[in-house]
Formats: structure tokens, sequence, C-alpha cells
């Protein structure tokens, strides 16, 4: 799996975001930018869907990261969009740190293969300290999507 064929473009990430203030907050703004890329299910249903995955346990990762990720009905594809935030916020992650890097994915109901495949891959660029650090540096989505295709190419 490629992460930014995931993400398909720079128009699905947002750097350093400075309209969160809470894990609830970003959560809604990973919502809006996920439901930029599909018709089949709106904004707060996604909200819902991310926000009922939580209750199962966080997905903050640990080191600043966050994958929050739900199955949606509906959708045909993985759909997914990438935020960092100006000012980490306060996620309830594995180690108690804040969040400051999210990504969002939504996959189809039954897709469960391809699902654990993205969260693996995911999960694995976003422990390596030096990806997530040039992650952080990054204020432009154009230049965070070349970033993205090169860990790729890796």
């Amino acid at each position: 799996m490629l992460i930014a064929s995931l993400l398909v473009n720079a128009g699905n990430i947002r750097c350093r975001d400075n309209t969160t203030s809470s894990k609830k907050r970003v959560i809604e703004n990973i919502s809006h930018l996920l439901a930029t890329n599909t018709e089949a299910v709106t904004a707060d249903k996604i909200f819902q869907a991310l926000l009922e995955r939580e209750r199962l346990g966080s997905t903050g990762l640990g080191k600043g990261v966050a994958i929050p990720h739900a199955r949606i009905p509906g959708i045909t594809h993985t759909i997914a969009a990438m935020m960092t935030l100006e000012s980490p916020v306060n996620y309830e992650a594995a180690d108690n740190q804040p969040v400051d890097i999210v990504f969002g994915l939504l996959v189809p109901v039954d897709d469960s293969i391809h699902h654990l495949e993205h969260l693996s891959r995911l999960v694995t660029i976003f422990r390596d300290q030096q990806i997530c650090q040039s992650i952080r540096d990054t204020t432009d989505p154009e230049i965070m999507f070349d970033l993205l295709l090169a860990i790729d190419d890796d």
C-alpha cells in the first residue's frame, strides 16, 4: 500500500491546522476532509463512525500520531486524509502524549484485508521518528504529498 496513493493528491492534506483544540474537533475536521472524497456518506456520518470507533479504544498510536479509522457502509474504496496540527491536542493516546499528526482512514465494510494492511503500513511509517519530524516540519500540502511519495518509494 502506498500512503500517497491513498491520499490521491495534496488536496486531501491540511498542514498546521490551527482550528483544533480537542480530540473531538480533530475528528470533526478530519471527517469533513474525508467527506470531500465521497458522495456516498456525509461528514456527519463519518464523524459518528469515527467517534464510535474511538469508543472502542483510542486510535492515538503514541509519539504524537493518531489514525482515526472506521468501516463505512456504501463506500467502494479506501478514502484517506491527513492533517498536521499547529498545536498538539490531548487525544488519549497510549503514551498519554498529545497528537499533532492525524491520518484519517475510511474503508468499505467488507474490506478487512486491505483495512489491516493499510493500518499496518501506516503504523510502520509513523513509528519512524525521522519521518514524523519531516512531516511536522512541512507547511505546504504539495510538499507534504511529495514527501509521502518519496516515503512510498523507499
